[in-house]
């Protein structure tokens, strides 16, 4: 056996664990905060806590700001 068949069989196992999903390991949901959207001036809620002077856009403006 090679390190590439460990290395399949583990990952196959992990994924058929969590069937495909997120494997941070903490089923509890996000905190969600509230925002002001940069852009339209909405209020939101976002899975995370800003950084201070730094743009917070809402899902509607997001794409808009996304660089591909």
């Amino acid at each position: 056996m090679g390190f590439n068949d460990r290395g399949n069989s583990y990952r196959g196992g992990n994924r058929d664990r969590n069937h495909g999903g997120f494997r941070g390991g903490n089923s509890s949901p996000r905190e969600m905060t509230r925002v002001t959207c940069s852009d339209c001036g909405i209020e939101t809620e976002v899975p995370f806590k800003p950084t201070e002077g730094r743009p917070v856009y809402c899902r509607d403006c997001l794409p808009n700001h996304r660089k591909f």
